[in-house]
């Protein structure tokens, strides 16, 4: 290797040690200028953190400040407020122990007053006791004194006066009643029956005896299948809501409606008109239907009173009044229509009390209202004599003492006030004296069916019942809520019993207890 090559070697060696030493001397003189602007920076950074934290931190007093002054005025509100509380409370209470103590003044001068006037009464009591004894024993010595003058004990002196009064009472009283009869005798009874032989004869009225049985009419016999439904279900709806027997047998073109109450056997025929009319027969629609006919038959028993009225000519009755008048057109007595025979005896007292000089308008109303007692609204008013009854309620709605002490008095139950009570009497009799006009049989035969009806009403938990099948059978609807399956039984068993003791009766009567249970909803 020659020369000339080392020395390019050398050289090429020696620039590049010298070009790093320049390098890294560039190298350090740029790293120094970054860090100086870095601490320059650095200085600027923490100056302005500076300056930024005091600012914060003089927010962050006054803010401290500021809710330090807002709990203090709460805390100075809350104090003031219970300071106020405390005020009020002390007031109330001194003014409650001025008020206690001005009561116990009160109460102090109230003891003391009442014990001088005990003290008071004791001393005139014992003034009393001592005036009535010196007055006994005045009354005493005088008795003495008159036993002595008149040789007679007082007991003896009373027996002679009084028998002496009575022989001349005695005397005086038969003489006057035998002068009374002789002079009543030649008179009273021509004209007694003067008047009543003219009063029958102008009063004719037609008698017809009520039956137990209505018969509906229909036009076809394919109408009883609809009736009968599906199972017999109709049927038996019809007579779970009305009460009433229907019975469907071979009679052509007829259906028979048997019940002893002749307001059911009417809601029955209506009902059922109306039901065959219509052409829907179903449970459902037969208790609406029966519904809307027991309101028509109310407004219908309004009308008839209001007609029965209008047409005896009285005035001014009380609606309530009217409303029974109505209801006698569906009850009987004996056979006899009430309502027909308390017309009967609205004229025959009107035409006799005019014979006989009274006022013919009370009387009419007397004998329209005398059998109002026999139509009760509720099971305990059949327990009063319907004379007393129906005299409480005339009584009740402002009717006239005549008209109420005649109505009380027409079977003897109060004694008569007024010259208006017999000819009540008279009348009520004759009407019901007339041949045919009564019949005791058919009475006490719906009394029977009544009273099977009562003992079940008797028993809790029965919501109706009803006699049917000539009193043979008695069905009874309880309600579900209060009575189960097993105190059904229960109820049948004890009814059965309750009938075996208290009545009697032909055959046998068989108990029906029935609980229906139904779930309604409504979809919207």
């Amino acid at each position: 290797m020659d020369n000339a090559t080392i020395f390019a070697i050398g050289g090429i060696v020696l620039g590049l040690v010298i070009g790093f030493i320049i390098a890294k001397v560039l190298e350090k003189n740029k790293a120094s200028k970054i860090i100086k602007e870095a601490q320059k920076n650095a200085n600027l950074v923490i100056k302005e953190a500076k300056s930024e934290g005091e600012n914060i931190k003089k927010d962050k007093i006054l803010q401290a400040k500021e809710k330090f002054i807002e709990l203090k005025a709460e805390h100075e509100k809350v104090i003031l407020s219970r300071d106020k509380k405390m005020a009020e409370a002390e007031k109330r209470t001194r003014d409650k122990e001025s008020q206690v103590s001005s009561e116990l003044s009160k109460n102090k001068k109230l003891s003391q007053s009442l014990e001088d006037k005990i003290k008071d009464y004791n001393h005139r009591l014992d003034v009393l006791d001592k005036k009535q004894e010196e007055l006994d024993r005045l009354h005493k010595s005088q008795v003495q004194q008159l036993e002595v003058i008149s040789s007679l004990s007082a007991e003896e002196a009373k027996e002679q006066l009084v028998e002496s009064l009575k022989g001349e009472a005695k005397n005086d009283a038969m003489a006057f009643i035998q002068n009374a009869l002789e002079e009543a005798k030649l008179t009273a009874e021509q004209e007694a029956k003067k008047v009543i032989i003219n009063t029958i004869q102008r009063i004719g009225t037609e008698e017809a005896v009520d039956n137990c049985v209505s018969v509906f009419n229909i036009e076809s016999d394919d109408v009883k299948g609809r009736i009968i439904g599906r199972e017999g279900r109709n049927i038996r709806a019809i007579e779970a809501a009305t009460g009433v027997e229907i019975i469907v047998d071979d009679t052509p073109e007829a259906i028979i409606l048997s019940c002893f109450d002749s307001v059911r056997r009417e809601v029955a025929r209506l009902s059922l008109h109306r039901l065959v009319t219509d052409g829907r027969i179903h449970p459902a629609r037969i208790e609406e239907v029966v519904k809307k006919t027991r309101k028509q038959i109310d407004q219908e028993i309004i009308e008839v009173g209001k007609r029965t009225v209008i047409d005896l000519g009285i005035h001014n009755l009380n609606p309530e009044l009217i409303k029974m008048v109505g209801r006698m057109k569906y009850r009987s007595s004996y056979g006899q229509n009430l309502l027909q025979h308390s017309r009967e005896v609205a004229k025959l007292c009107g035409v006799m009390a005019a014979e006989l000089g009274l006022n013919p308008k009370l009387a009419k109303r007397a004998g329209l209202l005398h059998d109002i007692g026999k139509v009760p609204d509720a099971e305990a008013d059949m327990e009063t004599p319907h004379a007393i009854l129906g005299m409480q309620w005339a009584e009740k709605f402002g009717e006239k003492a005549e008209v109420c002490n005649a109505i009380g008095a027409h079977h003897d139950e109060i004694e008569m006030k007024s010259l208006l009570a017999p000819i009540i009497q008279v009348c009520d009799a004759i009407s019901g004296a007339r041949p045919g006009a009564r019949r005791q049989v058919l009475d006490s035969y719906i009394q029977r069916l009544k009273d099977l009806e009562d003992i079940a009403f008797g028993f809790s938990g029965v919501k109706k019942a009803y006699a049917i099948q000539a009193g043979r059978e008695l069905r009874v609807i309880v309600e579900s809520e209060k009575v189960n399956d097993d105190k059904a039984a229960d109820l049948s068993f004890n009814i059965s019993q309750k009938i075996q003791t208290d009545m009697t009766y032909p055959g046998q009567v068989k108990v029906t207890v029935i609980r229906e249970t139904r779930a309604v909803n409504i979809a919207k």
